[in-house]
């Protein structure tokens, strides 16, 4: 792959339809899940690239390719919260139609992790984030987020490319048992959750929604010391992820996932990520 002669006119034609990936790292973890890269820029390639032969040689040559050198104004111009790394690029959106069909292929070898009218977009990026770590088979959002706005691409350091990431509907949600986190619900410590859960995690305000809640097979709640009000949205699915790899043992699914890189209020809260 070779660096575009002009960068600048390539990036303001894809802009409006790509995926803003803002950062080293979030460049990074896309290339590793086979991206479509269209365009990266940054204000310093020896930097850049030296950044790559130290944390990620895997995809250094893919960089050296790929990266054009811009001025300091112009990537500040291209970004609306310009990346400590400074570097940023365009990448072609998923198939939705792909995503779809990987959410609702049974069995699954790990659970789709649905976020029921999350609002906080940092949040949700931590938790794709998260999800992609443990090998989840996808994370939905339901509700007006946008799982694919630059702030939440930002949030995941570029790991929406390592599942199947998907705004849907309550009534669209993948097929499987669904769990629900909720405070009046089970004791986690008590279940075992198997790899086609559907887990399913309240808006950081005001929890589950009724259509969610109607459609739940099993509310399940984490522990928590008395008069503590909640947990911050990312630590509850992290909480969660972790019980169900541990109590089903789903390393294969961890470790396929790591190969390929290369490398309720209650139940939730609203503190940012």
């Amino acid at each position: 792959m070779t660096a575009l002669t002009d960068p600048l006119s390539v990036w303001h034609r894809l802009a409006e339809t790509s995926v803003l990936l803002d950062g080293f790292h979030a460049l990074k973890h896309a290339l590793r899940f086979q991206a479509q890269v269209r365009v990266a820029v940054t204000t310093d390639r020896r930097a850049a690239l030296a950044l790559a032969e130290e944390l990620a040689p895997d995809v250094h040559d893919t960089l050296d390719g790929l990266l054009a050198e811009v001025t300091e104004a112009t990537y500040r111009s291209l970004v609306p919260r310009p990346h400590p790394t400074a570097v940023a690029a365009l990448a072609l959106r998923p198939s939705r139609d792909a995503h779809l069909r990987q959410l609702a292929h049974l069995p699954r070898r790990a659970p789709v992790v649905v976020l029921d009218n999350p609002r906080n977009l940092g949040n949700a990026g931590a938790v794709i984030r998260l999800a992609a770590g443990f090998g989840a088979s996808g994370v939905v959002t339901t509700g007006t987020l946008d799982p694919w706005h630059p702030t939440v691409v930002r949030g995941g350091a570029g790991l929406h490319f390592a599942t199947a990431v998907e705004r849907l509907t309550v009534a669209e949600l993948p097929p499987g048992p669904l769990f629900a986190l909720d405070p009046e619900g089970e004791d986690i410590r008590g279940l075992k959750l198997p790899d086609d859960a559907v887990l399913a995690f309240g808006s950081e305000r005001s929890g589950l929604s009724a259509e969610l809640r109607e459609r739940t097979d099993h509310l399940v709640s984490l522990p928590m010391r008395p008069q503590v009000s909640s947990y911050n949205l990312a630590t509850s699915v992290a909480m969660t992820l972790f019980h169900w790899s541990a109590t089903v043992g789903a390393s294969s699914a961890t470790r396929g996932a790591s190969s390929a890189s290369g490398g309720a209020p209650s139940a939730t809260g609203d503190a940012p990520a």
